[in-house]
């Protein structure tokens, strides 16, 4: 038996120790070092009651030898919630056994108490609500009397203190994982945060603009048809940019680039612990464009399993997380996109005519470039700015009339991202005249093939890779300014284009440069 200043120097000095951290584990480790003089423990457990849910968290466990943290959630039967709620009887509960005290039951189960092992509950309450409770054990039974009782029930409102202090400091880092997690994502995710152009609206996809306007102030699925580099996802930006989700997440997946095994992980997220490298947990792209847009680019690549996955979340607008067992209920619009005949597949049992018909609720069919050369004008201006902004070019060149009239006559088999391309190249080749693109032709089995500047008939007949004509330009002109870069003369000024860029593309080109190298004849030699 203590004595009354002994008491009071408990209370005082256990209340520093359960006051001394935020971190659950510390505090709760240095608290049972502490009672431990006083009070038989060897183990001491933490946990939290949700009353409303019917469900009880074992948050951390400390022994002699340290603290580790548990999240473990068990569900509370109704006898046991019965027990939590009584408004009237001690705060701590001591039992011989922990097989004799009720609450116990669901963590004997469990296999996280031993059922003969001697057990002191104390109740947390906070406002007259249960928030939790402090179980402490020893292996031996009966180890526990009444003077202990009264020496932790002293802790009871510490105790409560600390473990509210503590989940309020737990959420607060998982919501700043968490802000800090969306926006590293949003930030490649979200793009076209500043609006998109579309080039064309007025004149050949007039018609698709038309029904961009229309669907895009609802929340129905939208199905976007083309071929591949049609701009599918520039149309998929447009309708959410246009609808009232606008301020919320446009989230982007490419079907065909997740592998099988990662696919439910990225849509649907997982849980800490759900498999080996589940160090966290991770909100998958569903959850993620909650109020928002999901863009699933490629859903013809699918494959059957995911199929599945996917119509059961457009049906019941709820998810799982892998590992999880709560559903999460879901807000949020589908945009998919393909260029797969979706029907023929349909046919061929390769994708699910439930899901298909679920994606084709408002179908947009975006043409290809061929079908509407009107816009072939305006597509390669724009492309010219965008591109010359791209490369930090100090002016923009005009492209020559007859490139214009070549650009009408060639048919586009790469649609709108083959254009754009061959500006780019247009532009790396350009030497400061009228922009050019000569030699466009198509034929069954043969790509595009184009030249500008100085490239000759002999490269395009080798099919050289658009980086390697544009390193092989470089040291051209490298050679003409005895290897200079910048200043007067240079090979930035030859080429018209700001001197850190051209670097930065030669680093990436292998391309070497500097005091030490010398170009002499096509090849660069290095001073000894």
């Amino acid at each position: 038996m203590i004595s009354g200043p002994e008491i009071n120097a408990f209370f005082r000095n256990a209340t520093l120790k359960i006051c001394s951290s935020l971190s659950v584990e510390e505090w709760l480790f240095e608290s049972l070092i502490y009672i431990r003089r006083f009070v038989p423990a060897e183990t001491v457990y933490l946990t939290r009651y949700y009353p409303e849910e019917g469900k009880q968290t074992g948050l951390a466990r400390a022994t002699v030898a340290g603290a580790e943290t548990l999240d473990v959630t068990l569900p509370v039967p109704e006898q046991v919630r019965r027990h939590f709620s009584r408004k009237k009887g001690p705060d701590v509960f001591v039992a011989e056994k922990a097989k004799d005290l009720i609450p116990s039951r669901p963590w004997i189960e469990k296999g996280l108490l031993d059922a003969n092992a001697a057990i002191m509950s104390l109740r947390l309450v906070v406002s007259g609500t249960i928030v939790g409770a402090v179980i402490l054990t020893n292996r031996c039974p009966g180890s526990f009397d009444d003077e202990h009782a009264g020496l932790v029930a002293m802790l009871r409102e510490p105790f409560a203190i600390a473990l509210s202090n503590s989940i309020q400091y737990r959420e607060l880092l998982q919501l700043k994982e968490s802000i800090s997690e969306d926006n590293r994502f949003l930030r490649a995710e979200l793009g076209q945060a500043s609006g998109v152009e579309i080039v064309g609206e007025d004149f050949g996809l007039r018609r698709v603009m038309e029904l961009v306007n229309h669907v895009a102030p609802l929340t129905s699925p939208v199905l976007l048809l083309g071929e591949t580099g049609t701009g599918k996802e520039v149309f998929a930006t447009a309708i959410h940019n246009l609808s009232p989700r606008r301020h919320g997440p446009f989230t982007k997946v490419n079907c065909g680039a997740i592998p099988e095994s990662l696919m439910d992980s990225e849509l649907f997220g997982h849980e800490k612990g759900a498999f080996t490298g589940a160090m966290a947990q991770k909100k998958g792209r569903f959850e993620r464009a909650h109020q928002g847009t999901l863009f699933l680019d490629e859903v013809g690549e699918l494959k059957p399993d995911a199929q599945v996955r996917l119509l059961r979340v457009l049906q019941e607008k709820e998810i799982e997380r892998v590992g999880g067992t709560v559903p999460i209920r879901i807000d949020t619009r589908i945009i998919a996109a393909t260029h797969r005949d979706l029907e023929s597949m349909v046919r061929n049992g390769a994708f699910r005519e439930d899901l298909y018909f679920r994606l084709r609720v408002f179908p947009i069919l975006i043409p290809p470039l061929r079908e509407r050369k009107e816009d072939l004008s305006a597509l390669a201006h724009y492309f010219t700015r965008k591109k010359a902004r791209e490369m930090g070019l100090r002016r923009i060149p005009p492209i020559a009339a007859d490139t214009l009239d070549a650009l009408v006559e060639y048919d586009w088999p790469g649609n709108v991202r083959e254009l754009e391309n061959a500006i780019e190249r247009a532009l790396i080749l350009n030497m400061g005249e009228p922009l050019r693109i000569e030699n466009l032709r198509s034929s069954v089995g043969d790509r595009s093939c184009f030249s500008a500047g100085n490239a000759s008939d002999d490269e395009i007949a080798r099919g050289m890779t658009l980086d390697t004509v544009i390193s092989d330009h470089i040291r051209k002109v490298l050679e003409l300014t005895h290897g200079r870069v910048s200043g007067q003369g240079g090979a930035a000024e030859v080429l018209a284009i700001n001197p850190s860029t051209l670097r930065k593309k030669m680093r990436k080109l292998r391309i070497p440069f500097g005091r030490n190298t010398r170009y002499v004849s096509g090849q660069r030699k290095r001073r000894r």
